[in-house]
């Protein structure tokens, strides 16, 4: 597979896929050591393990230095791609940097040089002009969803990222969308471009397009009587601006809907609480910004509610690849004011949902979300938090859900008739012999 002889069926096997799609063989196949490659292909199809694969087979163990750098527009993005190089089980170091968490414990992470180093433009440039990262070995570099990191303004911190890598011999670049060109500073030199989106067609064969009429300039009580309509299936909700999610979110918490917000001026830990509480079922709607169209990979979504129309074409794209990812259906609804119209980019059917009168709440979720103050960096892990509820809060196996362990603190989704009573067991039980906050996550 590589210079370290790793079997790409074994790396298969342990991310339980059985075969590699068109798109991830013809990207390995093009991808060689000196080729700079342009991958466009729509969100969901597989391009991470595509050159993550890629990126393995350059890395040499023997080296000790980084190798490979990985440049992404969001956090979500940086610790979805290091979760699955991280099962890969390649055995190279991986570490990734990002804001909203202590710069010092990226720096920790950093002394003994990553093979892959993964990161958001503005934490990457700061690293290296602090001498944290050695760019010396730096061969491969990737761009993934390269146009958003432009569109949001990256463009000086990637062009003195890619200013730093003195022995760059291959760029790699990805997007679901191909609506713009690659800035210069790239460096890109006779790339070979793949793209496998449909042509003419903005969004996958297997989403539906539907819509509903508001009869008022407020949306919001179509909104509550669409999400009565739809039922507790996993649902999406995206607003423009933060203080709209906010706004309503809470609406629809007053009117009985249990949900969940989310976007960028959060605390790191209540992005992370949100997200594991939608991931888990403790929550099936999500209210956000165009934050979560990127980056999220939170399977089994089927509803994607666009409450504000997307200000482009590819926003709308990119929310949309929430859902019918891979070989799964989803819809996508446009909630459209008397005054909107259907934006012209929009094509082909439109289905109309009509609303029933009476509105029946959806079912309440059945899962609640602890939160423990213990993570990886406490040498805590799954198997330990799981024994441990197990054993200190009576649990079965059937009542202990999700489990999503970060850096200092985990998450954990737990039938919900259950909850109080596991709280009332633990709260003076240690895990691994320390004494650590268990509560219900806020």
């Amino acid at each position: 597979m590589n210079k370290g002889n790793i079997s790409i069926n074994d790396i298969l096997a342990r991310l339980k896929i059985s075969a590699l799609n068109e798109m991830q063989l013809s990207f390995l196949e093009a991808a060689s050591p000196h080729r700079d490659v342009i991958l466009l292909s729509a969100t969901g199809s597989g391009k991470t393990i595509a050159f993550l694969l890629s990126v393995l087979q350059q890395l040499d163990p023997a080296t000790g230095q980084t190798q490979a750098l990985i440049v992404t527009p969001s956090r979500e993005l940086a610790q979805q791609i290091e979760m699955v190089f991280k099962k890969m089980g390649a055995g190279f170091k991986v570490t990734s940097c990002y804001g909203g968490h202590l710069r010092e414990t990226e720096e920790n992470n950093l002394k003994e040089a990553p093979a892959l180093i993964i990161g958001t433009p503005g934490r990457l440039s700061d690293h290296i002009r602090r001498g944290n990262i050695s760019t010396t070995a730096i061969a491969t570099l990737v761009l993934d969803e390269f146009d958003k990191s432009v569109e949001l303004g990256f463009q000086d911190e990637m062009s003195f990222i890619i200013s730093a890598l003195p022995a760059l011999q291959r760029r790699l670049l990805t997007s679901a969308t191909d609506v713009m060109e690659v800035p210069a500073f790239v460096g890109l030199t006779d790339p070979v471009k793949l793209s496998f989106l449909d042509e003419g067609e903005s969004v996958p064969q297997r989403l539906e397009i539907k819509m509903v009429r508001s009869p008022e300039k407020d949306k919001l009580n179509t909104l509550f009587k669409l999400i009565c309509f739809l039922g507790s299936r996993p649902t999406i909700v995206f607003c423009n601006h933060r203080e709209a999610v906010e706004r309503t979110s809470m609406l629809l918490k007053e009117k009985g809907i249990v949900n969940m917000f989310y976007h960028g001026a959060m605390e790191q830990r209540d992005r992370d609480a949100a997200l594991s509480k939608f991931r888990n079922g403790s929550a099936t709607l999500l209210v956000t910004t165009d934050l979560a169209a990127r980056g999220l990979d939170i399977p089994h979504i089927r509803y994607i509610i666009h409450y504000h129309l997307p200000d482009t074409e590819t926003s709308f794209i990119h929310r949309n690849g929430r859902t019918a990812r891979m070989e799964a259906s989803g819809t996508a609804i446009l909630i459209l004011s008397p005054e909107e119209a259907i934006p012209s980019y929009i094509t082909g059917e439109i289905i109309p949902i009509q609303l029933p009168e009476t509105d029946i709440l959806p079912e309440k979720p059945k899962w609640a979300t602890l939160f423990i103050g213990a993570g990886k960096k406490d040498k805590v892990n799954k198997i330990d938090i799981v024994g441990f509820l197990s054993k200190k809060g009576e649990l079965k196996k059937d009542d202990i859900g999700l489990v999503d362990v970060k850096d200092f603190f985990s998450f954990v989704a737990v039938r919900k008739t259950r909850a109080s009573h596991v709280l009332h067991l633990v709260k003076n039980e240690k895990i691994k012999n320390k004494k650590v906050k268990i509560e219900a996550a806020k």
